[in-house]
């Protein structure tokens, strides 16, 4: 029961997310590029005031999956390359925390490129 418990909540975080986003598109003019960046940055400011972990511990990955979490993994690790290397750590940091899901997103999405056959709308 615990383990239903814990994934209704992260189900809920990250359907929220997903409904903010969509409530954002229907209300506003802001269009899905302009959303997805207010989301990353919303993540980024999320951790650099430190409130992002609090919210991580509690919703898990309904909060690390959508672009929150990247803006958030981007900062955390130009803050931790700050102190290990300086200003120039600042760009390395972010880039090795952001690297290993790039890679994936790229490799997975060439996957699934590869065994998908292409269609023109009509």
């Amino acid at each position: 029961m615990e383990y239903f418990i814990q994934y209704l909540i992260v189900f809920a975080i990250g359907g929220g997310i997903c409904v903010l986003g969509q409530i954002l598109i229907n209300l506003t003019k802001m269009t899905s590029a302009k959303i997805l960046v207010t989301f990353l940055l919303l993540g980024v400011v999320l951790q650099a005031v430190g409130v992002f972990d609090v919210i991580r511990d509690f919703a898990k990955a309904g909060v690390t999956v959508p672009i929150i979490g990247f803006g958030a993994t981007l900062t955390k690790g130009a803050m931790e390359g700050i102190k290990d290397k300086g200003l120039l750590g600042a760009f390395l940091g972010s880039i090795e925390a952001g690297a290993a899901g790039l890679a994936a997103a790229i490799f997975f999405g060439f996957i699934v490129a590869i065994c998908s056959r292409a269609r023109t709308k009509t």
